[in-house]
């Protein structure tokens, strides 16, 4: 793919962000960070801004209607200080500057108790929501007229419109096929909600009672969290609560910037990762990045994280347009690495000090681009993160999947015998990467979201389950086993279904490292075994199924970690026995012979003799760099 310097309509607001690093040219404080909120205070603190985190998720989703909230968990919530720089988030690190996009159009000290603020605008809020089914609901919190925080719901609604149901599909090629585009609005102004707008926004879907249901989900999660960090000011006080977000925030900046030294030396370090194809024929399509560090005449270091050699945008909908927050608030949580003592905040970006991204490419696309199926490179972009730490030494994991996206469209006879439409948009787990002490997380999706439950699903939709289990042999071959996919297969209980289907990392399957073997791959069948057996293509739409088709959905798993010959033979047999490995792939790939339930001792340390030789990383054979 060329790379040549487009140009965006939008750029001249893209260097702007609102988590701006301290420097030595920003406002002195009246007081040092310590100085009003103690210790004590400060851990209280921290646990209570948690806390009402958690709550606002709970709320949402326990009252969201639509699956992908309530069942899926598809959604976010945060907490921001008064000058609107995240305090505390949810561990997905795909977020970056959520609200300068409404300080944009209005100014933080115009805003009044009572407000809410409301957009789903891509390309508008810089990457802050990457696909417009992705709704934000942003709330000042005031105290004794005095603007102290902010709060946010966001969530990924069903269907919003656009040239398909689910407003998502892989035959999209502009941002206006993918559904209503919302600026940033004032929904509600001191208390007065503008019905009008909302009207709408239900309007323009095609399943507007979910629509309704979840934006009053949405607005009461959010609506929680103003009542939350009011009870939290009430009791420390406006200015103890500002001085604890700030030393969290530099807690955090702190560590995260330690850690960038332990892992970085001198110099430049570059990964190279692809995207099979954007469903048009087109790809792959490589992300090229790198991390510099460098010692500043002050003896200061400076990070600064490289993506402008990624390939050119797709015509397709993978295009991702990444915030500048994204790469920091991602390698932030990485070395977080699950401590107690830390909030995911804005501290992980602030540890950069420069983000370079190239208008154009498909990490920064141009207005109109399509964005739609973006999750998948949001994926290979957190697997390259993980490569880019490995090359320069870290212990990060290896590449994982993408998650599996289907959406079911079609009709159904209800128990009258009347023709009703659906819409099952599923996302299916897959195979993360091996760890450097552990194996890789087999069957999940991201994060903590989860599978629909086969219950859920044959309750509410005209499909019934015939196999849910583990893809025997998809976790790479390692010291630490990659973690194994999902296969699904479903019945199809509809009168007539439109199936569009998201699987990528079948040319390019997940990367293996120092020893450790590539991840298998995802596959989808319809009608698997029969005479009208057919393959729908990775990255599809308008594959049309009918009552009595069978639809098996297989997914890719997780690279490798270490020489696969460095295997516990426990650890081998008892993947064996649990259905993860086949015998033959055992003998092949870690040189043990499973006989029966046990392993033969004797042919095992024959085989294990004669060690294959390996190099750095391995797709689909070793290399010493993924080019």
């Amino acid at each position: 793919m060329s790379r040549s310097p487009i140009r965006s309509i939008l750029s001249t607001k893209d260097s702007k962000m609102y988590n701006p690093k301290e420097s030595e040219s920003s406002p002195s404080k009246a007081k040092p960070e310590g100085a009003v909120c103690d210790p004590v205070s400060l851990e209280i603190i921290r646990g209570a801004i948690a806390a009402a985190q958690s709550e606002m998720e709970a709320l949402l989703e326990r009252t969201a209607i639509s699956a992908f909230i309530r069942e899926k968990k598809d959604f976010y919530t945060a907490l921001f200080d008064g000058d609107g720089v995240m305090a505390v988030g949810s561990m997905v690190p795909v977020f970056g500057d959520m609200t300068g996009p409404v300080f944009d159009k209005f100014p933080a000290e115009t805003m009044k108790p009572g407000d809410l603020y409301w957009y789903n605008d891509c390309y508008g809020s810089r990457g802050a929501v990457s696909h417009s089914n992705d709704q934000v609901l942003l709330a000042p919190v005031f105290k004794d007229g005095k603007r102290c925080a902010f709060v946010m719901s966001w969530a990924h609604f069903a269907d919003i419109g656009g040239m398909r149901p689910g407003s998502i599909s892989p035959d999209a090629t502009d941002i206006y096929q993918e559904g209503i585009i919302i600026p940033v609005t004032k929904l509600i102004d001191q208390g007065v909600t503008n019905e009008a707008t909302l009207d709408i926004f239900h309007r323009n879907s095609r399943f507007p009672e979910q629509s309704i249901g979840d934006m009053r989900a949405l607005m009461a999660s959010v609506d929680v969290g103003v009542k939350r960090i009011g009870e939290i000011l009430d009791r420390f006080g406006a200015d103890v609560v500002e001085d604890a977000l700030a030393q969290l925030l530099t807690r955090t900046r702190k560590l995260v910037r330690s850690k960038l030294a332990e892992t970085f030396d001198y110099g430049t370090h570059k990964f190279t990762d692809a995207i099979d194809s954007d469903g048009h024929g087109n790809g792959p399509f490589k992300m090229r990045l790198s991390l510099t560090r460098e010692k500043l005449a002050n003896g200061e270091d400076k990070f600064t994280f490289d993506a402008t050699e990624s390939d050119d945008q797709a015509p397709g909908p993978i295009n991702f347009l990444m915030n500048r927050g994204v790469p920091g608030m991602a390698l932030g949580l990485f070395y977080l690495g699950g401590d107690p003592g830390q909030v995911c905040n804005a501290g992980g970006p602030q540890a950069l000090d420069a983000v370079k991204l190239r208008q154009g490419s498909f990490l920064q696309p141009n207005f109109p681009a399509s964005l739609g199926m973006r999750g998948l490179t949001m994926m290979r972009v957190l697997s390259a993160l993980n490569g880019l730490v490995n090359t320069a030494g870290g212990k990060a994991p290896a590449a994982n999947s993408a998650y599996v996206i289907t959406i079911m469209r079609g009709n159904y006879k209800d128990d009258a015998g009347d023709l009703k439409r659906f819409l099952l948009a599923d996302g299916i787990g897959v195979g993360y990467g091996a760890r450097p002490d552990a194996d890789g997380i087999d069957a999940v999706y991201f994060v903590a979201q989860e599978n629909y439950p086969v219950e859920f699903l044959e309750v509410g939709y005209p499909v019934r389950l015939r196999t849910y289990g583990i893809v025997k042999d998809s976790g790479g071959a390692g010291k630490y086993r990659g973690g194994c996919g999902i296969i699904r297969e479903y019945e199809i209980l509809a009168e007539d279904m439109m199936l569009a289907v998201r699987i990528d990392s079948v040319k390019n399957p997940p990367w293996g490292i120092n020893g450790g073997m590539g991840g298998g791959t995802g596959r989808v069948t319809i009608n698997p075994g029969r005479t009208d057996q057919r393959i729908v293509p990775p990255l599809s739409d308008g594959n049309r199924l009918v009552k009595g088709d069978v639809l098996r959905m297989e997914t890719g798993g997780g690279g490798g970690y270490g020489h696969p010959f460095d295997r516990n033979l426990d650890a081998v047999l008892e993947d064996v026995l649990g259905g993860f490995v086949s015998a033959e792939l055992a003998e092949r790939l870690y040189g043990v012979v499973v006989k029966g339930t046990k392993v033969d001792q004797g042919a095992t340390s024959a085989l294990r003799a004669t060690r294959p030789a390996t190099r750095a990383f391995h797709r689909q054979e070793y290399v010493d760099v993924l080019a």
